[in-house]
């Protein structure tokens, strides 16, 4: 799409979906003014905000679904400014629980992460055949309270429910506690009017809430249904759902935001008020106190929560913060402002919300800060120059199971005692539930015996034999057995089941019919970490109540067989769940956990390098809905990704394919379920460059190879060229509702052609295997073998479709004029530096062949420009000091900072080891830190301390040597 029609679909998209930003022109700025930059017009690309004092909605124009937000009063917060901080969900990917920033409510930025990685166990590392898809990190709760930070969310698959907290939520580490339970929907409540006693409310079609004790590490009560969505039978506006549930307490009144969806309505957000909060638990005579009433009903915006802005006068105006689906953008956040009245709010314009709709902004910024944070998104291109600021959850020391030993004198030999009933007796097999067991010495399938079961009732009667002590956690069997019935049914389903206290578990199954020898076989790995010591084999037919004629059909049963094979499975590493030395942009997240072995941004300076560490097996299936085959892309490990953003996204990437191996694969994708991916296959050392699409209908068996082949007429054969050039533009309103995906490519980095047609559509798999918006993709995958490796030199990102012509560098050279203008003398030197990088990075892009060329490097230094600090203020006094001392036989780096001023200061310290965060350091105090390395005798080395005063947020940054 051509800048001009881009202009055109835009306009026409008001009432569809919320813009992200344009780059079509800047202004020079007059630094006498008001500092550097306060004319430009570049903006971030996810920001909603016009820079008139209003903004659109929905916000941020990408997937960011079941948010919570916080604020940190002015008083508390080290930017001596009011300050909000939002999370949302992203299940399987990591890092996870992504915390964001705003002082306006409308821009928002991701400051960290809650968690590296949910755990190092298969489901969320995409190991051995398991993965997270669907399930992982859902709806969870922020909230700040006595300087503290609290999160609690749940995850459908990893043990239920887990708090975290934290003193620093921008750059400190988090403590993780398990709740032992799961609760959907948690919402995290303190209630203030009882000393702020900690309950977390939740469910669905009711809500619930328990009680925590003082240091939310347990829970001390229960409170069952204190509403129930039976209990408004007859409200129009409370149907389907009915859960996301956010606790507040206002004016005397607690208020529990709720989503319904009834039946042939919009998904609606209701309000519940009471003046008890835990309701019918505290009402004399157990009546229900909630009140019910609709509080938006308008275009699908729902789901979240109240938000308290400060309203000058010792209150506060209290907006909402919901959410719409936009599918394939992804879940949208929104903020409406509310008119209150008898202590019920009324959403939007008289309770009417469009999509495109535009209201006054809550919080007014001073010019300076207002255009540095519409420049500010949840997105970001990248030089991958390994320059991001290193993050605390990187530094998360996990618990590395060790190995599992098996007896490997049973594995490769037959645990079945008399597997063909050719000894006398029929022992060990044992009769249950009432069948009764005889040899027969004719008509085996093979040999001279086999087994009548007769006598059945149940569809558990029949043999079983104890294989305890033989069977063993974490080993793969091969089953089998030959059964045969003379009268019954037209068909029967026999089962080989195992059952070891867990549940009654079917190893393999086939259907017999009358008078034919029928062979049950498969394989069936026993979890790991299963006691298995009372493991019963046994055979059944299927259940049904009541029972079926299936139940009493007689039988023979010949040839059992059960036989370990040596387990072929991988197990986590400490290298593999370990920093690696890293530290990518806070946008980017890995689908699933990954192998940290097998990326990085220090082997190539400037690149990335994805390695293919482990081997696509072409058996993965989705772990939430067994039978159901992943892609090879699904089962890649390392892919890393981005949101995209609409109404139009365009991602641009340059890859060095030298590395490559023969069964290698790696490209650039857009991804969900369905997917378009511009890829580069090494077949036989030839390598070829193709379009490859996924679309609905989905099969739940698929052809892999066939899924993902290139697209007929799309291939390009590479020869001896290594060098490529990749583009993917992201077309979400053409029409609305679907995603079109155009490829580009270009072998000289100057002239680009299409890759193949446009790819689509490209919708919602409402499965909710992936329940989440469409992403942007590097990848690399082996089909064959380890060791092949690709090298990504950047992302470049723009909101701007062409690759038809050339670019448009107007904002660029507005930019690069506005920073050649300005005196360096005026800044810190941090600052400058950070303005004297992007600024050779513009003014080295002479020539852009595409938008993105020219609108990343744009924004970098708009942004770095927007955040110069002036100079004229003293500097930061304090006094570091590091050293390695030892304890236990190991070595610990030890780092003592001392507050030299007269004001509380924040400390930051960062060492190869780990860092650690301080704040309000009092004058003359020190903070202290030892950090362990783990090693009998450390290497010296240097510790990086950053000092920031309280009064004016001035910063020094000085690094200190250890060691040597």
């Amino acid at each position: 799409m051509s800048r001009q029609v881009r202009a055109a679909v835009a306009a026409a998209l008001a009432g569809v979906l919320a813009l992200g930003a344009s780059t079509t022109s800047a202004a020079v700025a007059d630094e006498s003014s008001e500092g550097p930059g306060g004319t430009s017009t570049i903006t971030g690309l996810t920001t909603t905000d016009h820079g008139d004092g209003t903004y659109g909605v929905p916000l941020l124009g990408s997937d960011v679904p079941d948010i919570s937000v916080a604020r940190v009063p002015a008083a508390e917060s080290d930017e001596g400014r009011d300050v909000y901080y939002m999370i949302s969900t992203t299940m399987h990917l990591a890092p996870g629980a992504p915390i964001m920033k705003s002082f306006d409510l409308v821009n928002w930025e991701i400051v960290g992460y809650v968690y590296d990685r949910l755990g190092v166990g298969d489901v969320s590392s995409l190991r051995n055949g398991q993965n997270g898809y669907g399930n992982g990190q859902w709806a969870s709760s922020l909230r700040y309270h006595d300087g503290t930070f609290y999160v609690v969310f749940n995850t459908n698959d990893l043990g239920g429910s887990y708090l975290f907290r934290t003193d620093d939520v921008e750059h400190g580490a988090w403590e993780r506690t398990p709740l032992g339970r799961g609760f959907h929907d948690p919402s995290l409540f303190f209630d203030e009017a009882d000393g702020g006693t900690p309950y977390i409310f939740y469910g669905s079609g009711a809500t619930s809430a328990v009680r925590l004790n003082d240091d939310l590490t347990a829970i001390e009560a229960d409170f069952p249904n204190i509403f129930r969505a039976e209990d408004y039978a007859g409200e129009r506006f409370v149907g389907g759902l009915f859960e996301g549930a956010q606790v507040h307490y206002i004016d005397g009144e607690y208020y529990v935001a709720i989503i319904t969806w009834p039946s042939g309505q919009n998904r609606q957000e209701v309000l519940f008020r009471s003046p008890h909060l835990l309701g019918r638990y505290e009402t004399a005579d157990g009546s229900n106190p909630y009140v019910a009433r609709s509080a938006l009903n308008s275009d699908g915006f729902a789901q979240g929560g109240l938000v308290e802005v400060p309203d000058g006068a010792g209150g506060y105006e209290w907006w909402g913060m919901f959410f719409r689906d936009t599918y394939p953008l992804g879940r949208i956040p929104a903020l409406i402002p509310a008119t209150w009245e008898d202590g019920w709010p009324t959403f939007g314009d008289d309770g009417v919300v469009r999509v495109g709709d535009t209201f006054a902004k809550p919080i007014v910024l001073d010019p300076a800060t207002e255009r540095r944070e519409r420049l500010k998104s949840i997105v970001a291109s990248d030089d991958f120059a390994n320059d991001a600021e290193h993050r605390a959850f990187s530094d998360t020391v996990w618990e590395v199971p060790d190995a599992p030993t098996y007896d490997e004198s049973l594995l490769g030999v037959e645990l079945v005692a008399n597997p063909g009933f050719e000894d006398p007796t029929t022992a060990p097999w044992a009769a249950q539930f009432g069948a009764t067991l005889t040899r027969e010495t004719s008509g085996a399938a093979s040999g001279t015996g086999a087994l009548r079961v007769a006598g059945r009732t149940l569809n558990g009667s029949g043999p079983n034999q104890q294989l305890g002590g033989k069977i063993q956690a974490g080993v793969t069997y091969e089953v089998s057995a030959r059964v045969r019935y003379a009268t019954g049914p037209s068909t029967v389903r026999f089962n080989l089941v195992g059952d070891w206290g867990a549940g009654v578990k079917t190893l393999a199954w086939a259907d017999a019919t009358p008078g034919e020898w029928a062979t049950v076989r498969g394989t069936y790995t026993v979890p790991t970490g299963t006691d298995v010591s009372t493991f019963k084999l046994a055979v059944e037919t299927p259940w049904a109540n009541p029972q079926p004629p299936s139940s009493s059909v007689e039988y023979l049963l010949d040839d059992v067989s059960v036989v370990g094979r040596a387990p072929d499975v991988e197990t986590p590493t400490r290298e593999e769940v370990s920093y690696n030395g890293s530290d990518l942009d806070l946008a980017w997240q890995w689908n699933h956990a990954p192998d940290n072995r097998y990326w990085s941004l220090t082997e190539r300076e400037g690149w990335l390098r994805l390695t293919n560490g482990h081997v696509v097996t072409g058996e993965a299936e989705y772990t939430k809905a067994p039978g159901r085959d992943l892609t090879y892309l699904e089962e890649a490990r390392n892919t890393l990704g981005q949101r995209t953003f609409g109404p139009t996204s365009s991602a641009q990437t340059r890859l060095d394919v030298s590395g490559m191996l023969d069964g290698d694969v790696a490209g650039l994708a857009v991804y969900g379920r369905s997917f378009a991916y511009a890829g580069i296959q090494q077949v036989d050392g030839e390598r070829t460059l193709g379009l490859v699409t996924r679309l609905q209908p989905f099969a739940d068996t698929i052809d892999r190879e066939a899924v993902e082949s290139f697209v007929p007429g799309s291939q390009v054969p590479l020869g001896e060229r290594t060098d490529v050039h990749l583009k993917a533009d992201a077309d979400f309103a053409s029409p609305n509702g679907q995603l079109w995906v155009q490829y580009s490519y270009s072998l000289d980095g100057r002239t680009w052609q299409p890759l193949g047609a446009r790819q689509g559509p490209l919708v919602m798999d409402w499965s909710l295997s992936h329940f989440m918006g469409y992403r942007f993709g590097l990848f690399s995958y082996a089909k064959e073998r380890t060791g092949g490796h690709v090298d990504f030199d950047h992302f470049l990102l723009s909101d701007v479709l062409d690759a038809d012509g050339g670019a448009d560098r107007t904002a660029l050279d507005a930019v690069v004029a506005e920073a050649e203008g300005l005196d360096p003398a005026h800044y810190t030197a941090e600052s400058w530096s950070a303005v004297a990088k992007e600024l050779a990075a513009a003014r080295a892009t002479t020539a852009p062949s595409t938008q993105n060329e020219a609108d990343a490097p744009a924004r970098a230094l708009a942004l770095a420009v927007a955040s110069l600090v002036r100079a004229d203020v003293a500097e930061v006094a304090f006094t570091a000091e590091a050293s390695v001392r030892a304890l236990a036989g190991k070595d610990y780096v030890a780092v003592r900072v001392t507050n030299d001023e007269d004001v509380p200061v924040d400390v930051v310290v960062t060492t190869p080891y780990g860092s650690r965060s301080f704040a309000d350091v009092a004058p003359g105090r020190h903070a202290y830190q030892a950090f362990a390395s783990r090693l009998a005798s450390a290497p010296a080395g240097e510790v990086t301390v950053s000092v920031t005063r309280s009064t004016d947020g001035s910063t020094a940054t000085r690094t200190v040597t250890y060691g040597g």
